[in-house]
């Protein structure tokens, strides 16, 4: 994953990395194996890096070619800190201590109890949110906790909770439910052994003026500076808001959505929650011409 990136900036992804994260991104990140590299200590300070190092070689390419700087940005659970990283609240290196820790805590409470995550397809917010409140009323654990885009909701829960809602997805009205490779309930009140470490990470931290609205996960609403760190330790347990971000943010008169960072997993939640809108995406050095190129058409 990300062998251009690595090759175009050793600088950031080798010697930067290295020292911050005292472990070699580039042999985890070219070498594997995958196993490791999907653990959540792992995959979120690797993914943040890549994504950042791409916005800025993305955003190089945006300048030389005259083409404006994105009005808004917003990005997925660890994607925020992605996007945060962009629009400036923090340098790269503390960005990839402030992620590294996040992922740590997160997969450390992970472990604390048996809990899954599962996508549940063909249902709308309220559905699974009926689906939840009774579930809780009834004694189980259960939440939303993505709201990815129309029809596709993701819960987590208790491990029985999860295999309770596979079970019951035609009863309850849910064309599908598929669970989730995930090591726990993320975005659930599951992630609270993880607040006060990442809590601890964040007051450490200085955060600045932001050079474009990012919007919050948690409110689906631009970010106020000065609510960085508060909502980045809320998000931990909170239901990650995109679909309603990505629509608000169509609805300020955005009309292309540009995916930067390894895949395309966004750019497919951009389609259903903004429809009508263009879509690009930039996951490699190689995609980077072919975006600026589309972007400037589009406003000339």
């Amino acid at each position: 994953m990300g062998a251009d990136l690595f090759d175009a900036r050793p600088d950031l992804l080798v010697d930067t990395a290295d020292d911050v994260l005292g472990w070699s991104l580039r042999e985890l990140c070219l070498d594997g194996p995958i196993e490791h590299l999907s653990e959540t200590d792992k995959a979120q300070p690797g993914l943040y890096a890549l994504s950042v190092v791409l916005w800025e070689e993305f955003e190089r390419s945006l300048a030389s070619s005259h083409v404006p700087m994105p009005s808004a940005a917003a990005g997925h659970s660890l994607g925020e800190f992605s996007a945060l990283g962009a629009a400036g609240s923090f340098g790269f290196a503390a960005g990839l201590k402030l992620v590294a820790t996040r992922g740590l805590a997160m997969a450390t409470a992970a472990t604390a109890e048996s809990s899954s995550m599962a996508a549940l397809l063909g249902a709308d917010d309220q559905l699974a949110e009926k689906i939840a409140s009774d579930r809780r009323s009834e004694g189980g654990r259960l939440w939303v906790a993505n709201l990815n885009a129309p029809g596709q909701v993701v819960m987590a829960g208790s491990a029985s909770d999860i295999v309770w809602l596979t079970d019951s997805a035609s009863r309850l009205g849910v064309r599908r439910v598929i669970e989730l490779n995930v090591a726990g309930a993320f975005h659930s009140p599951y992630m609270e052994p993880a607040v006060a470490r990442v809590k601890t990470a964040l007051d450490k931290n200085e955060f600045h003026a932001l050079r474009f609205d990012v919007w919050s996960n948690v409110t689906a609403a631009p970010l106020q500076p000065e609510m960085v760190a508060e909502l980045a330790l809320r998000q931990l347990t909170s239901p990650v808001r995109f679909s309603e971000s990505l629509a608000g943010i169509q609805a300020t008169g955005v009309d292309t959505f540009v995916h930067v960072g390894p895949g395309n997993l966004t750019a497919g939640m951009a389609k259903r929650a903004a429809p009508g809108s263009r879509i690009l995406v930039v996951n490699g050095l190689g995609s980077i011409d072919d975006a600026v190129a589309a972007l400037g058409e589009a406003i000339l």
